[in-house]
């Protein structure tokens, strides 16, 4: 499956994804897959709430001091010889990179993983101008040859399978691989290390800075993070202003959390504290090192009692793999960067365009899981509320859903207009009834009947049985011994007179 066109509305693109069959038995069995993982790492670690609230206070006390972990991370990785540099939109940090690269006159570029780089679509910028800008991540660089967008925060090419990823290389290679793992492992290795040694520039992300070193650090299973930060003479990293913590005592608590909500490892395989660019001392390192902070909607969220917490996320991906709607769907029906319910949050929250992004907080049935998984206790599916209930009051939501609500206000509000209603439905429904269920694929009932079938009201209400059952009750009474009858109302006494 490619990238889904974003110009198609959410629903649309939800279609196209539940018709997909591959698709669909391709992300459940990795998210099962991961979920397993998280279950497993998580218990033998043992005391994981515990965990989880210590994690969760350290990001609540860093966002609620972010302006002064940020001037000290700025002071310290100065100090250290960092370039740094503030971008307040997209663009802005797409203009410091385009002049950091002029200047060191770069002609490739090797990126390991960055969501942040995917907001900036850095790669077809650097291409206007001349650049080769090559992914080493491994998955990311599957979907580059596909010309795609990642559809998973940890596992971009989740939708792919080894015979899609063949083809991709054998294209690449301009011969014809076998599906087989290690052959196709073999060819990237061999491919990406030729662009490691001739690139001018390296760009990361940041998995945490650290304000009282300013460090950066970065996680990686495969060590292409380390190849990109240590052989080019330039390294660029782009660092969501919100991804700080203040010391490395807090950063164990993170390399705890993170790779066991990811991918279920007790520690990532490679893990890089980067603070400044090479000494004399340093055997390899870059000689020039920036750090770009991007703002890009992240400061709306601060002092924004529903959303600062926003910011908590360490992007490990766990709300993506418990979520159901998204293991029916996928990465790409989100139409953004970023997916699953934190994409659901992040995308109308970053994105000024209320009206085109507005929609995406409804992909979410609002269960909770995402909560249960997060390593950090993002509440999501409040915030996913609290933007529906934005989208209501901005009069974005569709004319007939606005209609339909102001109909059941008016039902809902009054006993007799529902009943009315109800006998209107049990007259109606005879006409598109069958078997018990409503099968018609009429109107608003389309939606749903596509999938399942909506069952039909009862021919009687519940209190109108009630009202049948109690005059049942009554006669039932006044039949008995009366004997029985003073009995019972003595005890109903005694008992009244205890109360």
């Amino acid at each position: 499956m490619s990238s889904l066109d974003p110009k198609l509305k959410l629903k649309e693109r939800a279609h196209v994804s539940l018709n997909d069959e591959f698709l669909r038995n391709a992300v459940k069995y990795t998210t099962e897959k991961l979920r397993s993982g998280k279950k497993l790492a998580s218990e033998e670690l043992g005391n994981w709430e515990d965990w989880r609230e210590r994690a969760r206070q350290i990001r609540l006390h860093t966002i609620a001091n972010l302006d002064y972990y940020l001037g000290q991370f700025v002071q310290n990785a100065r100090e250290a010889g960092v370039h740094v540099h503030f971008a307040r939109t997209a663009q802005d940090a797409v203009d410091i990179t385009m002049q950091i690269a002029k200047e060191k006159q770069a002609r490739s570029v090797v990126k390991s993983k960055s969501m942040v780089s995917e907001e900036l679509h850095i790669n077809h910028r650097l291409e206007e101008i001349g650049v080769d800008a090559i992914e080493t991540d491994l998955g990311e660089y599957i979907i580059q040859l596909a010309g795609e967008t990642p559809s998973h925060i940890i596992i971009p090419a989740i939708h792919k399978n080894k015979q899609q990823v063949a083809d991709l290389f054998s294209e690449e290679a301009g011969e014809t691989l076998p599906a087989d793992t290690p052959v196709l492992a073999g060819f990237a290795r061999a491919k990406l290390r030729e662009k490691f040694l001739e690139a001018d520039i390296g760009m990361t992300g940041c998995n945490f800075a650290i304000a009282e070193t300013g460090s950066i650090t970065l996680f990686s299973n495969e060590g292409n993070a380390r190849m990109v930060s240590t052989v080019p003479k330039t390294q660029i990293t782009y660092m969501g202003m919100e991804r700080i913590i203040p010391s490395l005592d807090d950063l164990e608590v993170m390399a705890t959390m993170l790779p066991r909500s990811a991918t279920g490892q007790k520690l990532t395989v490679y893990m890089s504290v980067i603070t400044g660019p090479r000494r004399r001392e340093d055997s390899d390192g870059p000689e020039d090192m920036h750090v770009i902070i991007l703002d890009n909607g992240r400061s709306q969220q601060l002092g924004d009692p529903e959303f600062q917490e926003v910011l908590n996320c360490i992007r490990c991906g766990a709300c993506l793999n418990a979520c159901p709607v998204y293991r029916h769907v996928g990465g790409h029906t989100y139409g953004w960067v970023y997916s699953g319910p934190i994409g659901a949050v992040l995308t109308p929250r970053l994105n000024e365009d209320k009206q085109k992004w507005g929609e995406v907080a409804y992909a979410s049935s609002l269960c909770g899981a995402c909560y249960e998984a997060c390593p950090v206790k993002i509440p999501l599916h409040d915030m996913l509320v609290y933007i529906r209930r934005q989208n209501v009051e901005g009069g974005l939501t569709p004319g007939a859903e606005q209609t339909a609500f102001k109909g059941f206000k008016y039902v809902m509000s009054d006993y007799k207009n529902f009943r009315r209603v109800l006998k209107l439905g049990r007259l109606g429904q005879k006409f598109v009834a069958q078997d018990g269920v409503i099968k018609s694929k009429l109107g608003p009932l389309k939606g749903w009947n596509e999938y399942r079938h909506a069952p039909t009201l009862a021919n009687e209400s519940f209190r109108d049985s009630w009202k049948a059952l109690d005059h049942d009750l009554q006669r039932e009474v006044s039949e008995m011994d009366p004997a029985v009858l003073k009995r019972l109302k003595e005890a109903k006494q005694k008992r009244e007179g205890r109360e």
